[in-house]
């Protein structure tokens, strides 16, 4: 078997179909297939070999697509690294990996260290002028346009995506051909994708979200991808009319953005299917698209240590506020501390089993240890299962708030304030406290236009949830920090806040 298996298929069944459309370019199967081929054989003739790692340090652009798949043809394995790193990061990761070759920009390559990187060889610059080293043009320019893809054992690694990490450095969880292929699978029987389909990417490709479930899902099926280089609502929303997107996948941010927009100007009838993933989906957000659309907002979950899919709500029943159940051939239970499966209903760790995950982190043997035991990958999130076998994410074990010995979920807190018709958005997190421990905090965002007290916001809270899950500190901002796919870094805001009450005679 081998990932790029997927768009060899494309280039025989639909040779002359669109497979990618980027801003004023358009490549069909037959194209992409041959450019895909021209970078394999360039590679190759750098001495690039199977099993070696190489860096793709690049945003949304064409050549993202073309040498991840390339590199995968000849067996080598993909190393996407966040273009927001910058050169001490970097360099961690590339000597965490031993990469041989890095494929990235003109502007990017100012963040790879010149010095201390003793196992790369090549710098190959995508976009821009070759300062350092040479263009990936001229790689491929005398390279041949015909390969096939070599066939790779299933648990032969395929790519690395390092997690983005709430101490020290970032691991590099490794997938192989086997769990990402069964993954893509996945996602395309749970969304229902075809051929005639046309997905719009604008997630980050260095993220698992954008490169398994979307990116290597759509080219699977034969599908057309019309990338963007990064979410720009208006952008967004011209792309979706001019090319009559069908498919939409974002993050909760995205929508909650969308919800927050006017969009009369603007036509969406041609999206049949809305998805999101990578962070919990307010309720509340999730039941107004629905009321304004007439649509549900499909959920996927998972993690970038399970390829990324794990669950799915749901092509049988939607259930509202659920994540689903276990895709085929995955199985997921909830756990207590000893390790013991809890009752329905009782919280616990979430952990699963399946072809999605993970070979491990590179190089970490001890960290894969923790976090798979007896094939059960622990997820470190806190949630239930009901009697008919949905799944409910409460909250990251990490995020849990331990005030005073009660447990608060920053989750059921968001999900409630969510509810007030003046917040846009909200992010609620634990901060620490000498004489608590930790109390809770809540950031929030007001829709344009809108005015109101803190006060008026904790009186709402707490004629709807016990005093303990109370916020004792809110502050109003204009901007919540976020990674590239959208979702609130909460260690950030947690390492930014202080313990002073700004409500002290709340709490």
């Amino acid at each position: 078997m081998n990932i790029a298996h997927h768009i060899e298929r494309g280039y025989q069944l639909y040779p002359d179909k669109i497979a990618l459309i980027f801003e004023d370019k358009s490549f069909t199967y037959k194209q992409l297939n041959r450019l895909v081929n021209s970078v394999a054989n360039g590679l190759s003739g750098l001495g690039i070999k199977q099993g070696d790692r190489v860096v793709l340090f690049l945003p949304n652009i064409p050549e993202f697509i073309i040498s991840y798949l390339g590199i995968l043809k000849i067996g080598a394995v993909v190393v996407s690294v966040n273009v927001m790193l910058k050169s001490n990061e970097v360099s961690y990761i590339f000597n965490d990996c031993a990469a041989k070759a890095i494929i990235t920009t003109e502007s990017l390559v100012e963040n790879v260290p010149e010095v201390d990187l003793p196992e790369l060889q090549h710098i190959l610059i995508a976009e821009g002028s070759a300062k350092k080293g040479m263009t990936l043009a001229k790689l491929i320019e005398s390279a041949s346009p015909n390969a096939n893809a070599i066939e790779m054992d299933r648990h032969a690694p395929a790519s690395i995506v390092y997690t983005s990490g709430t101490t020290g450095f970032p691991k590099g969880a490794t997938l192989s051909h086997g769990n990402i292929i069964s993954n893509m699978y996945s996602q395309n029987r749970c969304c229902g994708m075809q051929p005639n389909d046309r997905l719009l990417l604008y997630l980050p490709l260095f993220h698992c979200f954008g490169q398994n479930a979307i990116l290597n899902a759509a080219l699977n099926v034969c599908a057309t991808i019309i990338l963007k280089r990064r979410f720009d609502l208006e952008q967004v929303l011209n792309a979706i009319a001019t090319h009559q997107i069908t498919m939409f996948f974002g993050v909760p941010t995205v929508f909650i953005n969308l919800l927050n927009s006017d969009l009369s100007g603007y036509n969406l009838n041609s999206v049949r299917y809305y998805f999101t993933a990578a962070a919990p989906m307010p309720i509340e957000v999730a039941q107004t698209w629905q009321d304004k659309y007439g649509k549900v907002i499909n959920e996927g979950y998972g993690l970038t240590e399970t390829s990324p899919s794990a669950s799915y709500n749901h092509d049988l029943k939607y259930k509202l506020g659920s994540i689903g159940a276990p895709i085929e051939n995955v199985e997921m239970k909830v756990i207590d501390d000893n390790g013991n499966q809890v009752e329905v209903g009782e919280l616990g760790q979430i952990v699963i089993r399946g072809p999605n995950v993970m070979l491990g982190y590179w190089n970490r043997p001890l960290e894969t240890a923790e976090v798979i035991k007896n094939g059960w990958f622990h997820t470190g999130d806190i949630g239930r299962v009901d009697e008919d076998g949905f799944f409910y994410i409460v909250d990251r074990l990490k995020d849990m708030i331990n005030m005073s010995g009660f447990k608060v979920y920053p989750t059921e807190v968001e999900n409630l304030i969510y509810q007030h018709s003046s917040v846009a958005e909200v992010a609620v997190y634990g901060v620490k406290d000498a004489f608590k421990g930790e109390i809770v905090q809540a950031n929030i965002i007001l829709k344009p236009g809108h005015i109101i007290s803190k006060e008026k916001i904790l009186e709402f809270c707490s004629e709807r949830m016990a005093k303990y899950k109370l916020p004792c500190s809110i502050t109003f901002v204009d901007s919540l920090p976020k990674n590239p796919t959208g979702k609130v870094l909460k260690r950030v805001l947690r390492q930014e806040s202080s313990s002073q009450l700004l409500l002290p005679t709340k709490c």
